[in-house]
């Protein structure tokens, strides 16, 4: 029986708590054993993407300690999976024996869809959904993990559910972390292009493997009364 470590995320933590009890779930369901560092807080990264790698320093230590013993560490959001995997190892470059320490973390860290499609060689997890889906394909996770087909071939195993090609599906929705904040009217024109491409596919639900992205899509999608839902692929997959 493979075991993991959940890395829940902040955006999980605090505002979409049932993405991490679906991506539980679901690791269950497929015979991992889940544990939950509880000393866990935020990877970093909106410190060290703005600039301030000393206040992201202790956290890339904090995650050193507390999942050193991990088996496989996973993630429920490719940013934050990124962050983990490819910057830290990068912030700490400056104490070689914490930046070794971290870059075979790093191997056994996984988003949630690579773990399940490339560690546990799993595509159908035998959820159901009668919907028709669509696919938002969120920067850092394919861009930086180069995680694409995926959550596509998990979205293909869900009973009932149609998979609904979204023009652009690999463009950015304009969230971007702190960028939405820093720039937004770039955001917003960004995200107009997302919106349009998302009702042209006439879709029940758009499906990310990023809260941000997701919190971004639907905050927009509420105000412009588009009725697709914005779910996360945990969600989906937890759907039975």
């Amino acid at each position: 029986m493979a075991k993991a470590s959940l890395f829940v995320t902040c955006l999980v933590d605090q505002f979409f708590p049932q993405v991490g009890v679906s991506t539980v779930n679901v690791l269950r369901r497929l015979g991992v054993q889940v544990d939950f560092p509880a000393g866990q807080t935020c990877c970093g990264q909106p410190a060290f993407n703005s600039g301030y790698r000393s206040q992201a320093l202790p956290l890339a230590y904090q995650w050193l300690d507390l999942f050193a013993g991990s088996e496989y560490i996973v993630v429920p959001s490719g940013s934050c999976a990124a962050m983990l995997k490819a910057s830290v190892p990068e912030l700490l470059r400056d104490d070689p024996k914490a930046a070794q320490a971290a870059l075979e973390l790093a191997r056994r860290t996984y988003e949630l869809s690579q773990f399940i499609v490339d560690v546990l060689k799993v595509t159908d997890v035998g959820a159901r959904m009668e919907a028709r889906l669509t696919y938002h394909a969120s920067c850092h996770l394919l861009r930086e993990l180069g995680v694409s087909s995926q959550p596509l071939a998990l979205l293909k195993g869900v009973r009932g559910a149609e998979l609904a090609p979204m023009e652009g599906a690999t463009e950015c929705c304009g969230f971007g972390g702190t960028f939405a904040v820093k720039h937004p009217e770039i955001s917003t024109a960004i995200l107009e292009g997302k919106l349009q491409a998302i009702e042209a596919t006439g879709a029940d639900a758009v499906v990310a493997c990023d809260m941000g992205c997701l919190m971004h899509m639907a905050g927009a999608m509420r105000r412009r009364g588009i009725k697709a839902r914005a779910l996360h692929l945990a969600e989906v997959l937890d759907s039975v």
